[in-house]
Order: structure tokens, then sequence, then C-alpha cells
């Protein structure tokens, strides 16, 4: 298995849900040594994204990540990514190695004519279905430049994603099966949810939280 060395350059499109999640059930999927911050009472943000990278990115592959939470560890603060899937097994491998993420593989089939959505399966069980009935125009989006916090082996560590998104308000359905292994978070539906059709992104190379 191969896969080149971070920063990794990743460049498509992509669907975003933002999700307010109870505190005490994303619990279970969030290591015990990181500290659950509340944007409401009981309340963590979390979120989905789905996105498709072309042959501009480090490799070419399709990507679901699921944020269970928001979290802090000795003063560091980011998402935690509790279940990540993609199709290129190169990139299975690199997100483990690299910066501790769980990837494993599925299968995505997009729809991109009329309303864009994406079908999830990872062999015959559906992960998540999401598609997009209306979107906004494009709304001015400054760069971005949003720390990630993951575990590698025993130890925690933050990584940065930087760049830039091209951001369509949407209404976006999502459709997660009892059967999915992220079902018990209850994600529900999207308390905001947005459109990329252009995003390029740089991943950082992790550092160990001291």
């Amino acid at each position: 298995m191969t896969y080149p060395p971070p920063p990794w350059t990743i460049q498509g499109f992509g669907l975003l849900n933002v999700h307010l999640l109870d505190v005490d059930r994303v619990r279970s999927v969030i290591p015990a040594e990181l500290q659950i911050i509340p944007v409401f009472p009981g309340k963590t943000v979390g979120g989905v994204f789905v996105a498709s990278y072309g042959l501009d990115s480090v490799m070419p592959y399709n990507e679901l990540i699921v944020v269970s939470g928001l979290v802090a560890y000795k003063g560091k603060v980011g998402p935690w990514i509790s279940h990540i899937y993609v199709d290129h097994p190169d990139s299975v491998a690199g997100g483990r190695d690299i910066w501790g993420l769980p990837k494993e593989l599925a299968e995505f089939e997009w729809t991109l004519t009329g309303q864009p959505q994406v079908q999830v399966r990872q062999d015959d069980r559906p992960l998540c279905h999401l598609t997009a009935h209306w979107r906004s125009p494009s709304l001015p989006t400054p760069p971005i430049a949003a720390p990630v916090i993951s575990k590698l082996r025993t130890d925690p560590v933050v990584f940065t994603a930087s760049g830039s998104l091209n951001l369509q308000l949407a209404g976006v359905t999502l459709d997660v099966p009892p059967a999915s292994p992220f079902a018990s978070l209850e994600l529900g539906q999207g308390w905001l949810s947005f459109y990329s059709d252009r995003l390029s992104v740089v991943v950082a190379a992790p550092s160990k939280i001291h």
C-alpha cells in the first residue's frame, strides 16, 4: 500500500450538513480523555460531509466524514471524526497511518443531473443518502483554516485543513438507515446545509498535543 506524505491537497465538490447532537448520545464514540464542548445546553455540534475529489487532488477518491462533536484537549479545540469512509485503499492507509483517522472502504454513487445526490454503501449495507433539493446562489466565503482533533495510536493530535469552499445554502435531506454504523447518533435532519460546487483544501501533517 502506497500513499504520498502530507500535506494532501484535495479538490472537488461536496455536500455538508451541520447537526446539533445530544452530548450524552455521542459520548460513546468520543475518547474519554476529550472534553465535549456544548454549544447549547446538552447539545454539541457535528455534521456529515460527503465529497468527491478529482484528478487535481493527491489522488481521486470519494469521502464521507461524520463529525460526532466539538471537543477540547489541553487547550486545543476541534471537531472529532468518529466515522469516515473512502473508496480508495491508499486513502484508507494514509488516513490511518498519518492522521489516525478510522477510515474504511465504501462505495459512492453520485447523481449530479437535476438535484445533486449521493448514496454511500459498504458492501450490501447502505450507510446514508443525501439529496440537495434546492441551492441558493453562491455565498461569499472567506478562506478556511480549521483545526481537527484526532488520535494517532494512543496520542491525541491536531492537524489543520485549510483552503477555500464555494458555498451555496442548500435544502439537503439526509437518510441514515437503522443498520448504518452511525445511526445511533440520531443525526436527524441538518440544522444548516450547504452544497459546494468547488472546494480546494490542504490537509497538513498532525502534531502531538502536549
